[in-house]
């Protein structure tokens, strides 16, 4: 019989592991609530604040981007809470207590960033860029930073809590039920904020938005640290398999994070899939800068159209995820589906290009259909197998250089696609060829992705992890 990934560190732990219960599917499905909570705030912060600092604020479009972005460049911070994670339980948990603190740091840190945009707003409007405004500015990108910590404090132990009551069998089944929530929880959250703001006029006055916005900043946080809570009540203690696969647990010697940093760093396997997940992560979401503008621009279509367009991927994602967590992964295995979906993104953005020449909105729509359904698949062989590749030991600290990867590449995707459109634009007269550079740099990126998923080896990296963790110590030791 397959025993657990981790029970190669500790001979004993797979007849271990089935003294514990094993994950129901309506356990996952209450964990997949903390991922439906986070993508609610993400529309939450990127969609409302960016859009209420740039046109109803006044402040320029880059300096809102990059306040913005700082939520995702402090995501080395990743690392340092994985291992605390690891090492230092809190309130007799591992991982529970983490995400709760984060949790609720999240909703604290939303409701004050909310009211220093204001006060940024109000001296903005009153002296125009003096000294009160860029301190205002300043404050208000410390906030942002805080809140992309908050958000690293609580979903990468929340990562590796999957790891923890998971085995082999089932992960592929909790990740395609976890993520799809997590894309749930933006389609939840859009319509929960337009019913929150439903009495907010195109152009309503600055008083009356103040109202309306402060009402959904406490009322959306406090649901989402709900969520959380109630996600992960008990899970923890009930299913992890932590203190079973870690031969360091209840030991004295501790891994300190200048040894984790060791560990991480022993195989070349952590720099082959951390480039990895770089490119596929840029192969994914390059667009995300230009894709309304190539609706409108390419096949004329109206605004409110072209903000439908993320619902077509949207759609075809929760469907992708879906069929590869309970079908392709069971039957394919993990690489092979993560191989199987890079090509097909590959063939879909071909698909989203040439869709260009025909001008007719409903060939895109189709066209972006089919990219979600394939990013689905992709995505959840590739989060599997990331789920994999960690230590026992230091797992936390692993699931954190990996979301490090994810969250560095997603705002350097965003960047490059205007990059490499502004490039398209002088190079091209034609605008589908302008467009079609974004997507051709996109779909190199994921051929290239695909490459240095063939030089993954797993059992080489637990190999390699077990011969870092023996290492380590014995030496600290002499």
């Amino acid at each position: 019989m397959e025993t657990s990934d981790f029970s190669n560190s500790q001979p004993t732990s797979s007849v271990q592991n089935k003294a514990l219960p094993r994950l129901k599917l309506l356990t996952m499905f209450r964990l997949g609530l903390f991922q439906t909570g986070l993508g609610m705030m993400s529309v939450l912060v990127f969609g409302v604040l960016n859009r209420v600092l740039i046109r109803e604020l006044g402040v320029p479009a880059t300096l809102s981007t990059i306040i913005l972005a700082l939520t995702l460049f402090v995501a080395p911070a990743r690392i340092w809470f994985g291992h605390m994670s690891d090492t230092k339980p809190l309130w007799g948990y591992h991982r529970t207590g983490y995400i709760w603190v984060g949790a609720a740091s999240l909703a604290i840190v939303s409701v004050l960033l909310v009211q220093v945009m204001w006060q940024v707003g109000d001296s903005l409007k009153a002296g125009g860029w003096t000294t009160p405004t860029y301190a205002w500015t300043g404050l208000l990108a410390l906030l942002f930073a805080l809140y992309g910590l908050a958000v690293s404090a609580c979903s990468t132990p929340f990562a590796t809590l999957l790891v923890d009551v998971s085995d082999e069998d089932n992960r592929s089944k909790l990740v395609g039920i976890d993520w799809s929530m997590l894309i749930g929880g933006t389609i939840i959250g859009a319509i929960l904020i337009g019913v929150l703001l439903k009495k907010l006029t195109l152009n309503a006055p600055i008083e009356l938005l103040q109202v309306q916005i402060n009402r959904l900043f406490l009322i959306v946080p406090l649901l989402v640290f709900g969520l959380a809570f109630v996600a992960t009540w008990g899970v923890e203690k009930k299913y992890s398999r932590y203190t079973l696969r870690s031969t360091l647990v209840n030991q004295e010697e501790k891994i300190t994070l200048n040894r984790a940093w060791r560990i991480l760093t022993a195989t070349p396997q952590t720099g082959l899939f951390f480039t990895f997940l770089v490119l596929m992560t840029i192969g994914l979401f390059m667009q995300d800068a230009i894709l309304e503008n190539y609706g409108g621009d390419v096949f004329n279509m109206e605004v409110g159209k072209t903000a439908t367009l993320n619902a077509f991927w949207g759609t075809g994602t929760l469907v992708g995820l879906c069929v590869a967590g309970f079908l392709l992964v069971p039957r394919l295995g993990k690489r092979k589906t993560t191989r199987l979906g890079g090509l097909l993104v590959i063939f879909s953005l071909v698909w989203v290009v040439l869709s260009g020449f025909t001008h007719k909105p409903e060939q895109l729509q189709i066209a972006l259909l089919f990219f979600g359904l394939v990013s689905g698949v992709l995505t959840t062989g590739a989060l599997t197998l990331m789920l994999d590749l960690t230590a026992a030991e230091t797992a936390g600290t692993f699931i954190g250089a990996w979301g490090l990867a994810q969250a560095l590449a997603r705002g350097v995707a965003t960047v490059t696609g205007g990059v490499v459109f502004d490039t398209g634009k002088r190079l091209f007269s034609n605008l589908v060829l302008a467009y079609g550079l974004v997507f051709a740099v996109q779909a190199i990126c994921m051929a290239l992705a695909v490459w240095f998923l063939k030089r993954v080896n797993v059992q080489e990296f637990r190999t390699n992890a077990r011969e870092a963790i023996a290492t380590v110590i014995e030496n600290d030791l002499d």
